[in-house]
């Protein structure tokens, strides 16, 4: 049954975000995480969302507050707001919650949700992924997903530039 409510979190909302999941792990969700930008939304970031939902109940994602944006990517990023970002992604169907965080990393996010199943871009290594020893600790699973290829915000940051 899809989720028909969907939320936009801080990480600081840490009571709400606890007292969702205790429920929906009540429920028997399976939960997934990812996390990133998701600046300009193109295909490659549809793909990798709804593959993602397919491995279990539950999509959450992390989503990069504006100041962590600006301190990886720079000072001219993002492009969008981090509200604007947010609310983007509650949009689409394989997407149930959004947690923005203002970390440089997930990890205090992943240890909060304890996700059943972690998963990054296969541009990462297993062991390069932040929280994936976190979530194996407890019998979790990390997983990657392939990028479509040609397709990212930076090529179509450059291509408008140009």
């Amino acid at each position: 049954m899809p989720n028909k409510t969907k939320y936009i979190f801080a990480s600081s909302d840490k009571k709400a975000i606890t007292s969702l999941l205790d429920d929906l792990r009540k429920k028997g969700r399976r939960i997934v995480f990812t996390n990133g930008v998701f600046d300009i939304l193109h295909y490659g970031h549809i793909n990798y969302l709804t593959k993602a939902r397919e491995m279990g109940d539950i999509l959450i994602v992390g989503l990069n507050r504006d100041s962590s944006v600006k301190k990886f990517k720079s000072k001219n990023r993002p492009l969008q707001n981090e509200m604007d970002r947010a609310r983007i992604l509650t949009a689409l169907r394989a997407v149930d919650y959004v947690v923005m965080f203002s970390e440089e990393t997930p990890a205090r996010l992943i240890e909060m949700i304890k996700p059943d199943v972690l998963v990054k871009g296969a541009d990462y290594k297993i062991s390069e992924i932040v929280g994936a020893q976190f979530v194996k600790s407890y019998g979790g699973e990390v997983k990657r997903i392939r990028f479509v290829k040609g397709r990212s915000s930076t090529d179509i940051i450059k291509k408008l530039n140009s």
